[in-house]
């Protein structure tokens, strides 16, 4: 049985050289920051052939915004690109770096069908059993 469909999410504006470290293969979408660009940039160059479904994106940092804010200012466009619409099968695990889970972001995550939470030290990882369509 093949792994569900993951996204990983970065909120941390200074993730920087640990996005080197993420699995390849798996879409991340980053904070764009001046940490966090250049290290995407060389990965762009070292992977030309990724798409959106399996590299990386970055998205705008609106710096008066907490990591929480930009992750649920973030979501739709995750789902757009990630979910039932786009990709076959949806993704149904969200791994999100950068900020805790809270209860906006839990109330932003099940609105999107997320059911299943489990925090670790680096932020949290939201599964949907049966993605959204």
């Amino acid at each position: 049985m093949a792994a569900p469909y993951k996204v990983c999410v970065v909120v941390d504006r200074n993730f920087g050289g640990r996005l080197a470290e993420l699995p390849r293969g798996v879409p991340v979408w980053i904070v764009d920051t001046p940490s966090n660009r250049p290290v995407a940039q060389h990965l762009w160059k070292e992977g030309p052939d990724e798409s959106h479904l399996t590299g990386i994106t970055t998205f705008d940092d609106m710096e008066s915004s907490t990591p929480e804010e930009l992750l649920i200012a973030e979501l739709d466009s995750i789902d757009l690109h990630h979910g039932a619409y786009s990709a076959d099968p949806p993704y149904a695990v969200l791994e999100v770096l950068g900020t805790r889970l809270t209860d906006s972001v839990k109330h932003s995550l099940a609105a999107c069908g997320f059911e299943e939470f489990r925090e670790n030290s680096t932020g949290f990882t939201a599964i949907r059993c049966e993605p959204a369509t």
